[in-house]
C-alpha cells in the first residue's frame, strides 16, 4: 500500500496501521497507489500477476463474486454505484480498483472502490485453502464415523460398537451441519473484525441434541470412549459451555456413583434435577459457566460448543504423491430445551443472520 513519496518523513498511514498498529486492512479507509505500475507492484506482492492469465481472471472472478453479494446477499442499492465500476468492460483494467481506492477527488468512486475491495480481498481468503481443494475427502472422513454411530428407527440413539453391554443414548436430533458456502463464510468474516479465514472453524459439523443435561455429557463421554474425537485434538479458546459447569457435574455423579449401585441407577431426568439443585444451592457455580464471544448469537441458546481437529489422509496429491493435513470441525451438544429456543424467536436463525448482514455492510461502508 506505500506508495512513492518525495517526502522523508512521509510514512503511509494505512500500511503502518496495519503492519504495526495492530489493524486489519478491512477496515483501512484509502490506499495510497496512483499508477498501473504501482498497482501492479501491490498485486504482485499479493500474491497476483496480471501478466498470467490465470491470475487475471481470477481476479475478475473475485470482483464478479463481491459484486453478487454485495447486490443479492448483502441487499445493498447499487443506485449510486458509480460507472466505472459498474462492469469488467467499464472498469476496463483491475487494476483501476486499487487507484480508485487510493484518490480523494471523487469520494463516492473511492468509497464504492473500496467496499469492492474489501469484499475481493475476504473471498480470496475464504476460497484459497484446502477446503476448497478437498471437501470431499475432509466430509468423508470427519463426518462418516459419527454417522456410523447413530442408529435410525423409531428414536434416535448413540450406539457404542466396541463396548459391549454399554447403553445406547438417545438422542431426539442428529444433524450434519450443510458445508458453510463461500458467501456465508465472507459475511462472517466481514462481520467479525477479528475474524480470520484461517480461523473459519465451522466449515463442517455436527449437532446431537439430547433429552437431558445429563445426557448431553454422556455424549462427550461417548465421543472419547469411542475415539470419535481426540481430546487433545481440541482447540481450546474455541470451546463455549453455558449449559452445565463440569466442576459442579462432576461433584454430583461422583456422589451419585458411591451412592448407587450400577442396577439401581437414576434415570436421566432424576439425576438433572439433582444438578439444578446444585445450581440453586450454589450461585457461584454459574462461575463456571463460559462463552465464546459472539454479538450476533442470542443469550438463550445454550449448548456445549468445541472445535477438534482430524487428521485427513489424502492418497493422491500434488504428483500423486499422499499428504496429510489437520482441519477443524465444529461439534455442538444442547439439550431439548436449548434445541426449541433456536428454532423461533431472538435464537432463530434468520435473525442471527440478519444481525451479521447489517455488520457487514457496515464494515464495507464505514463512512
Amino acid at each position: 500500500m506505500l506508495g512513492t513519496h518525495s517526502s522523508f518523513y512521509f510514512f503511509d498511514p494505512a500500511s503502518l496501521s496495519v503492519v504495526a498498529g495492530g489493524g486489519s486492512a478491512l477496515d483501512t479507509r484509502s490506499l495510497n497507489i496512483h499508477g498501473l505500475e504501482e498497482a501492479e507492484s501491490f498485486l504482485r506482492s499479493y500474491g497476483y500477476q496480471i501478466s498470467r492469465p490465470d491470475d487475471l481472471e481470477r481476479m475478475w472472478y473475485f470482483y464478479r463474486r463481491a459484486m453478487v453479494l454485495m447486490s443479492e446477499k448483502l441487499r445493498i442499492d447499487f443506485n449510486d454505484l458509480p460507472e466505472e465500476l459498474k462492469s469488467r468492460e467499464s472498469l476496463k483494467d483491475i487494476r483501476y480498483l486499487l487507484i480508485y481506492a487510493s484518490q480523494t477527488e471523487n469520494k463516492e468512486l473511492q468509497k464504492w472502490s473500496c467496499a469492492l475491495l474489501r469484499c475481493m480481498h475476504v473471498f480470496v481468503h475464504a476460497e484459497t485453502d484446502l477446503f476448497s481443494s478437498f471437501s470431499e475427502e475432509i466430509q468423508k472422513q470427519i463426518l462418516m464415523p459419527f454417522e456410523n454411530s447413530v442408529r435410525h428407527g423409531g428414536k434416535l440413539f448413540l450406539h457404542s460398537f466396541k463396548k459391549e453391554g454399554h447403553p445406547d443414548i438417545e438422542l431426539l436430533e442428529f444433524q450434519t451441519k450443510p458445508f458453510k458456502t463461500s458467501s456465508s463464510t465472507v459475511i462472517k468474516l466481514l462481520a467479525k473484525p477479528d475474524a480470520l479465514a484461517v480461523k473459519i472453524f465451522d466449515k463442517i459439523g455436527i449437532r446431537f441434541v439430547t433429552k437431558s443435561i445429563f445426557d448431553s455429557f454422556q455424549v462427550i463421554r461417548f465421543l472419547v470412549d469411542e475415539n470419535l474425537i481426540s481430546f487433545p485434538q481440541i482447540i481450546p479458546d474455541q470451546s463455549s459451555n453455558n449449559m452445565y459447569p463440569v466442576k459442579e457435574f462432576l461433584e454430583v455423579v461422583n456422589k451419585l456413583e458411591q451412592k448407587h449401585k450400577p442396577e439401581h441407577r437414576l434415570s436421566p431426568d432424576k439425576i438433572d434435577r439433582l444438578l439444578l439443585k446444585k445450581l440453586e444451592a450454589n450461585q457461584t457455580a454459574f462461575l463456571g459457566l463460559f462463552r465464546k464471544e459472539n454479538p450476533y448469537s442470542s443469550e438463550d441458546f445454550k449448548y456445549i460448543k468445541f472445535i477438534s481437529r482430524q487428521l485427513i489422509k489424502v492418497e493422491n496429491g500434488v504428483g500423486g504423491k499422499p499428504f496429510s493435513f489437520f482441519f477443524p470441525f465444529e461439534i455442538q451438544i444442547m439439550n431439548e430445551g436449548s434445541f426449541k429456543k433456536i428454532q423461533s424467536g431472538e435464537s432463530a436463525h434468520s435473525s442471527y443472520k440478519s444481525r451479521q448482514i447489517a455488520a457487514a455492510v457496515k464494515r464495507l461502508f464505514p463512512e
